[in-house]
């Protein structure tokens, strides 16, 4: 049997796609190629372009490739871009979402792999964030994401599909063996951001506000390395097949770095002081979100990659990877 990955041609994605290939499994990749490349897709890998609300696509790639699982991360994910555009949001992230759990529906897909994320909890005033603490996301994005989550949880009631909702907080870094990596151009990583400014493709860095209530007035958040994370999925996903529970968890570390504190890691590593401008806040962004992260953990995951150097260093190669591609 198959793994449907949609998103696989993108950053997480493709990340994902290379965790469940070094397993043995075999996979198929739905993707528009909006945002995704079409190099970053293996070889190994069978790639469908496409959109993931084509139910009669996605129903034909199901029989086709006899997929039993889909592992979902196909969605738009800027914050201030979801503030500006919500209902491009509500659409891409949570109109076709309802599109491919129905189409997974009537397939009798057997496990159902959701990629949401920390913004479902908007501003807890916490300093971790459980599963089971009240929902409030603040921002375009976090609602279409958690209401993906209830549908995820409605169609496993009504009709027993399987799931596991898997929410991200800050994803960073490449794969150590110079794989994959975030390639998109315009991405809003930090980490990305800031090692494009260190490698001087792009003049400055802005700092969005310096007046929250956190340790130097930046906010703080949990960077997870983005294979960890791929195993995380993995994890989640043999715990489906083997009878597990279907379950909500949280992808982090368990404690945070500021945005300033980034920053000097990213000076450090480079060894290149680069102009950091300090702006205003921008719309949507909590101050803080570092996870709990007892429930993934005990499905036997544990993190290679919990190390900011390391991270940073990571996403520092990637960037010259790109830089020798395009001036290929």
């Amino acid at each position: 049997m198959a793994v449907l990955v949609t998103g696989g041609a993108g950053y997480i994605g493709s990340h994902m796609v290379l965790e469940l290939l070094d397993a043995g499994e075999q996979v198929v990749i739905l993707d528009n190629l909006s945002t995704g490349f079409r190099w970053a897709v293996p070889e190994a890998a069978a790639l469908v372009v496409g959109d993931v609300g084509d139910q009669d696509l996605v129903s034909k790639v199901i029989e086709e490739h006899g997929v039993d699982s889909i592992l979902h991360f196909a969605a738009r994910i800027v914050v201030p871009e979801s503030v500006t555009d919500p209902l491009g949001y509500y659409f891409n992230n949570t109109v076709k979402t309802r599109a491919l759990i129905e189409t997974a529906v009537r397939a009798g897909i057997k496990n159902f792999v959701f990629s949401s994320t920390a913004a479902v909890y908007g501003n807890a005033d916490m300093p971790l964030l459980s599963e089971d603490m009240p929902l409030s996301p603040i921002n375009p994005y976090g609602r279409s994401k958690l209401m993906s989550e209830w549908m995820l949880q409605d169609a496993h009631v009504a009709h027993g599909l399987r799931y596991a909702i898997l929410r991200y907080f800050n994803v960073a870094g490449a794969d150590p063996k110079g794989r994959s990596g975030q390639s998109t151009p315009q991405a809003t990583h930090l980490i990305k951001v800031a090692a494009q400014a260190a490698l001087g493709q792009r003049p400055y860095l802005d700092v969005f506000g310096t007046d929250y209530e956190t340790s130097d007035g930046t906010c703080v958040r949990d960077y997870i390395q983005v294979n960890d994370l791929a195993r995380a999925h993995l994890v989640a996903l043999r715990s489906l097949r083997e009878g597990g529970d279907c379950a909500v968890m949280n992808c982090g570390y368990g404690h945070g770095a500021s945005v300033l504190e980034v920053v000097d890691v990213v000076k450090k590593v480079s060894g290149v002081d680069f102009e950091v401008r300090l702006s205003p806040r921008r719309p949507g962004d909590p101050a803080q979100l570092v996870a709990k992260v007892d429930r993934i953990r005990s499905l036997g995951w544990q993190p290679q990659h919990d190390n900011l150097m390391e991270i940073v260093d990571q996403a520092l190669r990637w960037e010259r990877t790109l830089m020798g591609r395009i001036a290929a």
